[in-house]
């Protein structure tokens, strides 16, 4: 589910650094690789997130992340699901 540049740039976001811990290999076929992310800058207690290990390139091939790899972690939100602080 790709979007746009100019659709995500429009949304609230937030952008830090992470940095790849871990490859965890699938404990079966139908269950994706995981790679798991320690995100620079979260709280102790949540700095470390998983997600399926499994990216789109520019030519829209699948790709892995490896262990040791720097990657930005975005979180973004409509604006209708936003309060000005």
């Amino acid at each position: 589910m790709d979007k746009n540049t100019n659709d995500q740039d429009e949304k609230p976001s937030t952008t830090m650094p992470g940095v790849v811990q871990k490859v965890i290999p699938s404990p079966h076929p139908s269950v994706p690789e995981k790679a798991e992310i320690e995100v620079k800058g979260a709280d102790d207690l949540y700095r470390e997130i998983r997600v399926d290990n499994a990216l789109t390139d520019k030519d829209g091939d699948t790709v892995r992340l490896k262990k040791g790899a720097e990657v930005d972690v975005t979180i973004q939100a409509d604006e209708k699901d936003t309060t000005k602080h």
